[in-house]
C-alpha cells in the first residue's frame, strides 16, 4: 500500500474500500475477547474455518474474529451480519448448523439466540437483546463489526477521518480549545478535565521535547473495559493518541501496557505497522508537516507501575517508583519533560469528539460529567460484562437493566467503585447517577470504571481485608506510611475475622488511614485507605459487630460462626 499524503487521497482509499465490499455478503463475526478466549472462542473459530473449506464458501462468507462484544456472561458470541443475528454460547458442535441453516438456509437456530430467564423472551438480533439494547455505544459499538487486525476496516467506518479534519481544518489551539468546550474528563481515576491537563503540558517548558502517553495498564482487579476497548479497536485510540500530540505539540508518544495480555500486544504492534505504513505515524502525516511516532513499552508485573509518575519512570527504565505527587509530571515528567498521560478511554474519545463537535458531545450526561462510560460489571451479578452508558445513567439501571440484577435470588447489599484504592456504597444509594461528582461525594470515586455488586452474603470487614492483602504486596515500599501503614491496618483487619478484634481497633484503624492518606508520597499510597473509609462510613455496624460480639453477619468470617 503506497504512503497516503493528502487528506483528498484518504478519502479516495476510504470510498475505494467502500466500493469493494458487498453489503449483502455474509459476514460471521466471532468474539475473541478475553473472556470468549477462555471459553472456547479458538475452538469455534477453528469449526467455521474448517466448515467454510469443507463446503467452498471461502469467496463468499467472511469470517472475522473481533474484538469485546460486552456480554461476556454468555460467550462464545457469533454475530453474522448484514441480519445482525446474534447466537450465544456457541460451541464448535453448533457450526455445521449455523453454516447450513443460518448462514445458506437464512434460517434462525432458535436454541442458540438470547432467552429471557423469567419470561422466556426470545432476541434473534444483537440490538434487541435486553443488554445491549439501551446501551449508547459509541466508543465499543464497532468492535463487533471490524477486524481489529485489519486498518481497512477501520477507515471502512470513518477511522482516521478526524485526524484529517484536526490536521486540515484546525490549529492545534483549535483542536485544544475543542477538547476543553466538550469538557472530556480524564476515565482513568479522578475525573480531571483532559483539555487542562493538554494545556498545561503544551505550555510547559517552551522549546522542550513534549511526550504523550496512553496508559493501558488497567491493574485494577476487575477492571476489563480498556483491554476490551483497545484489543478490538486500536486504531481509534491511535487517532486520539495522535490528535492530542499534535494539540501539545508533542512528537513522540508511548503505550504502556500489561505483559501478560499477549493478544493486545499483537493486535497493537500490528496497528502501529500499518498506521506507519499508511502514513498516519512517522514524518510528514498525511503530507501535513506534522511528525510523530509511537514506541510501545511493557509494564515489570506490578500494580504500582500504573500509577503515573512510576509509569513514567518505567518508561524510563527505571524501576517504577512513585514520585511524591506535589511533581506535576504533566510539567516534569518523563526525562523531567512535560508529559501528558490519560487512559485508553479517555484517548478514544478524542476522535469523536473532533468529528462530531463539542456541542454534540456535550449533549450527552449531566451537567459536569459529559459523554459515554464504559463500565466493567462482575461480582454477583447475573450479566457480567462490558457496559457502555450515558454519564448520568443510575447505578440501578447499570445493576437491574443491564447487569440482569443479583443472581440466586440474592439481595443487592452493595456497589463498589475503583478496585482496591476505590470506595463502597450501600443498596440504599442505588439510585445515584453515574457522575463523576455524585459518586466522590458518597466516597465512592468512579475511578476506571470498575464497578464490583456484592450481595447480601459478602463481609465487609473481609472485603476491606482482601483489598488491603493485595496493596500490601503491589506496594513499592519506598515510603514509610504506605508501606507500614497497611501492614498495621491489615493485621487489625485479619484479626477482626478471626475473632480476635478489640475494642479501640476501629479507632486506629481511622487514625492510620488518615496519617497514610496525608504522608505517603503518591496517589496510589494516599487512596489505600479509602475502601475502608467508605465501608465504615457505611458500614460501621458490621465492624463492630466482629469485635463486640464476634460475629460475623454476613456469616462468611469461619472463625465467627
Amino acid at each position: 500500500m503506497p504512503r497516503i499524503n493528502s487528506a483528498a487521497e484518504l478519502e479516495e482509499l476510504r470510498k475505494g474500500i467502500l466500493a469493494q465490499k458487498d453489503p449483502d455478503k455474509p459476514c460471521i463475526s466471532v468474539c475473541a475477547g478475553i473472556a470468549c478466549l477462555g471459553s472456547g472462542n479458538a475452538e469455534v473459530l477453528s469449526a467455521f474455518e474448517e466448515e467454510i473449506k469443507k463446503q467452498s464458501l471461502d469467496a463468499k462468507v467472511d469470517l472475522i474474529a473481533t474484538g469485546c462484544h460486552g456480554f461476556c456472561e454468555k460467550g462464545p458470541i457469533v454475530v453474522i451480519y448484514p441480519e445482525e443475528i446474534c447466537y450465544l454460547e456457541v460451541t464448535p458442535e453448533d457450526v455445521p448448523e449455523i453454516i447450513s441453516q443460518t448462514i445458506l438456509g437464512k434460517q434462525v437456530i432458535d436454541r442458540l439466540i438470547y432467552t429471557d430467564s423469567d419470561t422466556g423472551t426470545k432476541a434473534a438480533h444483537q440490538s434487541e437483546i435486553p443488554f445491549y439494547k439501551n446501551q449508547s455505544r459509541l466508543l465499543i459499538g464497532n468492535s463487533p463489526k471490524i477486524n481489529p487486525k485489519s486498518i481497512e476496516d477501520y477507515l471502512a467506518v470513518g477511522g482516521y477521518s478526524a485526524l484529517s479534519k484536526a490536521l486540515f481544518e484546525m490549529s492545534p489551539e483549535g483542536v485544544l480549545d475543542e477538547i476543553k468546550k466538550a469538557n472530556l474528563r480524564g476515565r482513568g481515576g479522578g475525573g480531571f478535565p483532559a483539555g487542562s491537563k493538554w494545556e498545561t503540558t503544551r505550555n510547559a517548558q517552551p522549546g522542550v521535547d513534549k511526550y504523550v502517553i496512553v496508559n493501558a495498564h488497567e491493574g485494577e482487579p476487575g477492571a476489563f473495559m480498556d483491554r476490551a476497548l483497545f484489543t478490538g479497536n486500536p486504531h481509534l485510540i491511535l487517532e486520539g493518541l495522535i490528535i492530542g500530540a499534535y494539540a501539545i505539540g508533542s512528537h513522540q508518544g508511548f503505550i504502556y501496557t500489561r505483559h501478560d495480555t499477549p493478544v493486545l500486544r499483537k493486535n497493537l504492534d500490528l496497528a502501529l505497522a500499518q498506521a506507519k505504513e499508511y502514513g498516519f505515524l512517522g514524518d510528514n502525516i498525511l503530507g501535513s508537516g506534522f511528525s510523530f511516532n509511537v514506541d510501545v513499552h511493557l509494564d515489570v508485573g506490578i500494580f504500582v507501575s500504573g500509577e503515573s509518575s512510576a509509569l513514567m519512570k518505567s518508561i524510563e527504565g527505571m524501576p517504577p517508583e512513585p514520585r511524591p505527587k506535589y511533581i506535576r509530571t504533566s510539567v516534569t515528567g518523563i526525562w523531567d519533560r512535560p508529559s501528558n498521560l490519560n487512559n485508553v478511554e479517555t484517548w478514544a474519545n478524542v476522535p469523536q469528539i473532533i468529528s462530531n463537535g463539542y456541542e454534540w458531545y456535550s449533549s450527552i450526561g449531566t451537567e459536569r460529567s459529559k459523554g459515554t462510560k464504559l463500565i466493567s460489571l462482575s461480582g454477583n451479578i447475573v450479566n457480567s460484562g462490558v457496559v457502555e452508558v450515558p454519564m448520568g445513567t443510575s447505578l440501578r439501571e447499570i445493576v437491574f437493566d443491564f447487569g440482569g440484577g443479583i443472581p440466586n435470588g440474592k439481595k443487592l447489599k452493595a456497589i463498589h467503585f475503583g478496585g482496591p484504592m476505590g470506595g463502597t456504597i450501600p443498596e440504599s444509594l442505588i439510585d445515584t447517577p453515574l457522575d463523576f461528582d455524585e459518586l466522590s461525594k458518597l466516597g465512592a470515586s468512579l475511578g476506571a470504571g470498575d464497578m464490583l455488586v456484592l450481595d447480601e452474603d459478602t463481609c465487609m470487614v473481609e472485603m476491606a481485608r482482601l483489598f488491603l492483602d493485595f496493596l500490601a504486596g503491589e506496594s513499592c515500599g519506598k515510603c514509610v506510611p504506605c508501606r507500614e501503614g497497611m501492614r498495621q491496618m491489615l493485621k487489625i483487619l485479619t484479626n477482626m475475622t478471626q475473632g480476635e478484634g478489640k475494642e479501640g481497633d476501629i479507632k486506629l484503624l481511622e487514625e492510620i488511614s488518615g496519617v497514610v492518606g496525608e504522608a505517603a508520597l503518591c496517589s496510589l499510597g494516599r487512596s489505600i485507605q479509602k475502601p475502608l473509609i467508605s465501608m465504615l462510613k457505611y458500614f460501621r455496624d458490621e465492624f463492630e459487630a466482629h469485635i463486640n460480639e464476634k460475629r460475623c453477619p454476613a456469616n462468611a468470617c469461619k472463625e465467627l460462626n
